[in-house]
């Protein structure tokens, strides 16, 4: 028996033969194009053929896993459209009499080095998909097929894969993943969350045929850990462990559709954080009850320039349209600190967390700002949307972003373009803010706390170092009396009270923040079940329950 660990990214526990997919080398031609329209003109053609090649993976997966989950195909071909990815592969057709398949190669290379190299662990996370893009279009150019089949259940193992990768296999027939390489982030990290497939990326297994191909195996998902061969004695302790799992996978699953409410009465709204559309099919999947942070700035990163009004309105409208009348919360763009685009040419700062970022640069930028506005008030029309500010200290703040809202509704209404109510709130996420939360209360719609950056500026904290860790205290007295401050002055108000910071899905923190009174959790949407039956299990009128 040979042990292998990796990051585990679906949890459980699966047994079965292990089949390697291992893709075909794609050599390009590296000798110049003798007639570079003729290879824009193959290039173009390439992208039809993979867009329906697409449209038809679209489908297979809404029939055979779920509408939801096929928007993650829909993503990619609009990525397929995406118009610097093409301007770069013209531009080294052009340029250097590149063939179409090596400027394919090439400007995604670029592409997914450039997202690689982002800190945001969700951007980088979209390097793949880029990769997968740039791939087909390759292959495609080339005359080479690059499908996968399994013909019996199967441990999937291979260096990465990619969501088209996943999603062309028979569901049926796929045991478990493990790869060598991959993100706990990625599209196919999401969509084996949501097949509830057991997991594990970046494993340390060997890519080898005679070592893997077609020997029995074994995952623990919960370990991290995948076996070769595994013993009698291993087989009979995760076999108990599977079935543990499927009780507890049971009792989540009863809580599908049923209300978020506590055993005294108490109604919480249960959202989920997303970075963008294309994780709404993780949302849905969920069973969440809204969006309760949708961060654009993820339409702003990895880029050369910023988004124009166009773009931002259809990712807004899909988002609207997918909820279906649930509540969607769009945090305005929160640049600057550990998230920079270099198209803003911002100087270097000593302090960034204390510098340009967030409100303070959409106020150094207004036309900037005043496009997104524009793009969130249009997608209102198509369903439920809050506007939400981030990084608000004082009140002068929070009547300034009013007033843009209210030129850019002014703007959209004297061109005949509709738009829907949309609430008006702020993030909770200085001590400033939660000082003055009575004040700000009346004039904001909702507030919704971020308690990674108000943990942060709390402890005179650093988030992004490790070696403070130890000082990390989110139970610090300060910070829950500054939460408890937060949720009364906003109910006095009667206004609503959110967290959608990391905080709000720990479940050692759960009854302390509905005894607070706090509305409002919004998570990642695969903690959305077990916070349900969290919140559904807490009787807040039990003794010794004591508002905070």
């Amino acid at each position: 028996m040979k042990e292998f660990s990796g990051k585990t990214v679906f949890s459980g526990v699966a047994f079965g033969k292990i089949r390697l997919l291992l893709k075909p080398d794609l050599g390009v031609d590296t000798s110049p194009a003798s007639d570079p329209e003729a290879e824009k003109n193959a290039f173009r053609k390439a992208i039809r053929q993979a867009d329906r090649e697409l449209s038809d993976l679209f489908e297979k997966t809404r029939e055979e896993v779920g509408e939801d989950e096929a928007m993650i195909v829909d993503v990619q071909r609009m990525m397929l459209q995406d118009e610097d990815f093409i301007e770069a592969v013209d531009g080294f057709i052009s340029g250097e009499a590149n063939r179409a398949a090596l400027a394919v190669d090439r400007a995604g290379r670029q592409f997914f080095e450039l997202f690689s190299a982002l800190d945001d662990p969700y951007m980088k996370a979209r390097a793949p998909d880029i990769a997968d893009i740039s791939r087909r279009l390759t292959a495609i150019l080339l005359g080479v097929s690059g499908s996968f089949s399994l013909s019996e259940p199967s441990i999937v193992a291979a260096d990465d894969l990619t969501p088209s990768d996943t999603l062309s296999l028979d569901k049926k027939l796929i045991r478990a993943f493990v790869t060598r390489g991959g993100s706990t982030n990625s599209h196919s990290a999401i969509l084996a969350r949501i097949l509830k497939i057991p997991s594990i990326v970046q494993a340390d297994i060997p890519l080898d045929a005679e070592t893997l191909d077609n020997r029995d195996g074994a995952v623990d998902g919960h370990a991290g850990k995948f076996y070769l061969e595994p013993e009698d004695a291993l087989r009979a302790r995760l076999a108990g462990q599977q079935e543990q799992d499927r009780a507890g996978e049971a009792a989540l699953e009863a809580m599908r559709g049923k209300e978020t409410v506590t055993k005294d009465g108490k109604k919480i709204e249960l959202a989920a954080n997303i970075g963008g559309v294309e994780d709404i099919a993780a949302v849905l999947a969920g069973d969440a009850e809204g969006i309760g942070l949708f961060r654009s700035e993820f339409l702003y990163l990895g880029r050369k320039t910023c988004p124009g009004e166009e773009e931002q309105f259809n990712a807004y409208r899909a988002a609207a349209e997918a909820m279906k009348g649930r509540r969607v919360v769009i945090r305005t763009l929160d640049i600057g600190a550990d998230k920079q685009a270099a198209y803003f040419d911002l100087k270097a700062e000593e302090n960034p967390a204390l510098g340009l970022r967030a409100i303070r640069l959409c106020f150094r930028m207004p036309e900037i700002f005043k496009t997104q506005l524009r793009a969130i008030y249009r997608a209102s029309a198509f369903g439920k949307i809050a506007i939400m500010f981030p990084m608000i200290t004082s009140l002068w703040e929070l009547r300034r972003c009013k007033e843009f809202a209210g030129e850019a509704r002014k703007e959209l209404a004297g061109e005949g373009i509709a738009a829907g109510e949309v609430e008006l709130g702020i993030m909770i996420e200085t001590p400033a803010a939660a000082i003055c939360s009575a004040e700000l209360a009346g004039e904001a719609d909702f507030f919704s706390v971020g308690t990674n950056d108000l943990t942060q500026y709390t402890l005179a904290l650093d988030r992004q170092n490790a070696d403070l860790e130890p000082f990390l205290d989110t139970r610090h007295p300060a910070l829950l009396a500054l939460l408890a401050t937060v949720a009364e002055n906003a109910h006095r108000a009667g206004i609503w009270a959110g967290i959608c910071g990391e905080l709000a899905s720990d479940p050692e923190m759960t009854e302390r923040f509905l005894s607070m009174g706090y509305d409002e959790l919004s998570v990642s949407p695969g903690f959305i079940l077990g916070m349900r039956k969290r919140i559904r299990d807490t009787d807040l009128s039990a003794a010794g329950k004591e508002r905070t």
